[in-house]
């Protein structure tokens, strides 16, 4: 089946915290509770409530205000992933001494691209899919922490969902999300390469600024 790697991506991304919530409900002790308050499980159980809530709440005003969507997903996005730490990831040895005002000119046509492509299949995804956490591990060399999850489907396998995720500026925030073992980074990483053999970042970064370059995360 062809699938929309990204919009399953941002989707389950906002849906990270829900493995979360059944670790904790899990955890019967109160230290235990306490020690994860300012856990990753626990920044994304709480982001989880809110935007599945109001995903549910303001349904019909997307569908028919496409610039609110937009505005909401943004916001949702910028709150949740790390998008600079993520554009280095995506340009690899492309970034290696980089001007940092490159990097993040290529990080917000990066994003502002994802989400022009993929932000209104927010509104096709299932609110009530189940989850359930398989584990969460830390990344090596203390990079960060790595949820595995499963995102469980009446009818359906389970969609497997992993999530890298670190600090950055005090906060936990995800950097790349594979899904069904295809990474977020892979995906562009191998898109982009060609592109920036011949061109500098910040030609790249303005070609998916003007829409001539599209990231596109279509897998079979």
């Amino acid at each position: 089946m062809t699938r929309s790697l990204i919009a399953i991506a941002i989707a389950a991304g906002l849906l990270a915290a829900a493995p979360a919530a059944v670790h904790a409900q899990q955890q019967q002790r109160p230290a235990a509770a306490t020690q994860a308050a300012d856990s990753p499980s626990r920044m994304v159980l709480d982001n989880t409530q809110r935007i599945l809530s109001e995903l549910e709440r303001r349904r019909a005003e997307f569908s028919a205000d496409r610039d609110a969507l937009n505005a909401f997903v943004k916001r949702e996005f910028d709150a949740m992933f790390d998008r600079d730490y993520a554009a280095r990831q995506v340009l690899g040895r492309h970034g290696r001494g980089a001007d940092e005002g490159d990097i993040k000119l290529f990080a917000d046509a990066l994003a502002d691209s994802l989400l022009r492509r993929y932000g209104a299949s927010l509104l096709d995804f299932n609110t009530r899919l189940q989850v359930r956490i398989r584990s969460e591990s830390p990344l090596p060399r203390g990079l960060g922490v790595k949820v595995s999850s499963e995102l469980l489907r009446q009818g359906g396998d389970p969609i497997p969902v992993d999530y890298l995720i670190r600090q950055s500026g005090g906060q936990w925030k995800v950097f790349d999300v594979q899904v069904e073992g295809v990474s977020f980074v892979s995906t562009f990483r191998r898109q982009f390469d060609a592109e920036l053999q011949s061109k500098s970042i910040r030609q790249v970064a303005n070609e998916l600024r003007s829409g001539r370059l599209q990231a596109d995360a279509d897998v079979d």
